[in-house]
């Protein structure tokens, strides 16, 4: 670009910079809303945060934020970088103010391996148009034309005003960091597993005695859910058709729905980007506090872009003004489906703090009606009943409010309560091993699962279901030695099927993942494992 038209471009930039501000600030989400659609790179689609249960690691607290949802394996030829002119956080609040007090910041960026893959072609040496050429098995590997790297700097304080630090290496204190590589297929990874461990690196945190871990780079989804048929009107019946799941009788609700791989439509079929990090306990928690933390990730633009028109590998945009905040998520189907349509853009704006305008999308859910609405007729017909109606009717649903709002007193509220939509976890809770994990959570005894915090084994749609549908309602299996105890937050008569076993049918638990660090299974290939290799 010539230098007076770059001029002008840069004034053009400022300019829309003070216009595009206040806009800006409202158009962002995550798939389920409209603003977010444009930015799919910056998609949040799924947190967790856990204590580590890799044997030998159970002082140390697993976060993994998860963006750019609905990978298909074969999305090539560029598939899934990170945006380079974004940044990635995961936000701790170990005090209970609903304010980030630790920051994990990521910042990503693009480079060319020695210009591209070359081929001499008559005489001329020319950039080939793929990012390999050939099996990859290193992390700068010479068969690989780009390179993404990252940097991650933990920010104390306010995200934007607060004490900054980088995070390094452990092994030579560099500050820069590589990602693998997508898994494009068996022919360029003969070995993805071995491949991406690379990336797992052991690092320094400032002001933390004990090493933690990182490790960026593409995934297997693990987050089970009926996509298709939950957003088509729940088009199936959401209870259990089993007498238990994976059963196989028949022996439950009639028509009802039974677990089954092929209704999940994001497991074993789509991958997904994590920003994965270890960090001891003792680094997340509050001196003083009581040991419980909470958390939300988000992805956030400069607020202006303009698209160059001389664009190159290393400028394809202009961007310029502060970072805007463009997608935010702690628990699981809030904003798919608790905030409503005219808010959902907004909800992703903005922080914690401010969920207050939020509240009567959760003290008056909307979701526990329209399946009232569309299954009550066929229920009491199926069910030769007379309910007048399938939805709660505790009015405000302090049910709800603990769930998503305030944690639950004795489990997971922090020393402070602020009304806020956190995900929360006590880190004194002490770790069941993979093996004992039960995919309901806390539902079915298991005070190490959801919503204390959550694993990638537990299924959060029946979870969210039945406590949307008030299970927390009925006594629950968290007393001593698993004795069922009343929450208090509502009764029986309240909710009629709080006991119902509701479902979406896509079955998920802590067997189908990896039982350590990254946890999430290895990226689904481009070509399926069983693919001839030709050429080789």
């Amino acid at each position: 670009m010539k230098p007076r038209t770059r001029k002008l471009v840069g004034l053009m930039l400022a300019t829309t910079v003070l216009v595009t501000d206040a806009a800006a600030s409202f158009a962002s989400s995550h798939r389920e809303a409209p603003g977010i659609t444009k930015s799919p790179k910056t998609d949040s689609t799924d947190l967790y945060m856990f204590r580590s249960y890799e044997p030998g690691r159970d002082q140390y607290v697993t976060l993994i934020a998860n963006y750019q949802p609905l990978q298909d394996p074969g999305g090539g030829p560029n598939y899934f970088t990170m945006d380079p002119d974004a940044v990635y956080e995961i936000h701790i609040d170990n005090v209970g103010d609903a304010k980030e007090h630790l920051t994990y910041q990521f910042k990503f960026s693009n480079t060319l391996q020695n210009g591209g893959l070359m081929l001499n072609i008559g005489g001329t040496n020319v950039a080939t148009a793929l990012r390999q050429s050939g099996p990859v098995t290193k992390v700068t590997d010479p068969n690989t034309a780009e390179i993404e790297s990252y940097t991650v700097t933990l920010i104390t304080g306010d995200r934007h005003t607060g004490t900054r630090a980088a995070i390094t290496n452990a092994a030579g204190g560099g500050t820069t960091f590589t990602k693998p590589l997508d898994n494009t297929g068996v022919k360029t990874f003969p070995d993805y597993n071995s491949y991406a461990k690379q990336f797992i690196y052991n690092v320094n945190i400032p002001g933390c005695g004990m090493p933690g871990r990182v490790f960026v780079g593409q995934r297997a989804e693990a987050f089970a859910v009926n996509l298709g048929g939950v957003f088509d009107m729940v088009n199936f019946v959401p209870i259990e058709g089993d007498s238990a799941p994976g059963a196989g009788d028949k022996g439950g609700f009639p028509l009802g729905i039974t677990q089954n791989r092929a209704n999940d439509e994001l497991v074993g079929k789509k991958n997904v980007t994590s920003i994965a990090m270890e960090v001891p306990i003792s680094c997340l928690t509050a001196q003083g506090g009581n040991g419980v933390i909470g958390a939300w990730q988000t992805a956030s633009l400069p607020q202006a872009r303009l698209v160059d028109p001389k664009a190159s590998y290393a400028a394809p945009t202009l961007s310029g003004g502060a970072y805007t905040q463009v997608s935010r998520l702690a628990n699981p189907l809030v904003n798919e489906l608790v905030i409503g349509l005219p808010d959902k853009d907004k909800f992703n704006a903005s922080d914690p703090k401010d969920d207050a305008q939020f509240a009567t999308y959760v003290t008056n859910p909307t979701y526990p009606e329209v399946l009232n609405q569309l299954f009550l007729a066929p229920v009491n017909q199926l069910a030769k009943a007379n309910f007048k109606t399938l939805a709660p009717t505790n009015f405000p649903r302090a049910d709800l409010v603990a769930t998503f709002l305030t944690g639950f007193k004795n489990l997971n509220q922090l020393g402070t309560v602020t009304a806020s939509e956190m995900m929360r976890l006590n880190t004194n809770v002490p770790v069941t091993p993979q093996a004992k994990q039960a995919n309901l959570g806390v539902a079915a005894g298991d005070l190490a699962g959801y919503p204390n915090g959550r694993r990638p084994g537990d299924d959060t749609v029946d979870i969210t279901l039945r406590v949307a549908m008030g299970a927390l309602c009925y006594p629950v299996p968290i007393g001593a030695n698993g004795a069922p105890a009343d929450l208090g937050l509502c009764k029986p008569a309240d909710a009629s099927t709080g006991q119902v076993p509701y479902t979406d049918g896509a079955p998920i638990s802590a067997n189908d993942v990896q039982g350590s660090f990254p946890y999430l299974n290895a990226p689904l290939p481009g070509t399926p494992l069983s693919a001839h290799r030709v050429g080789q």
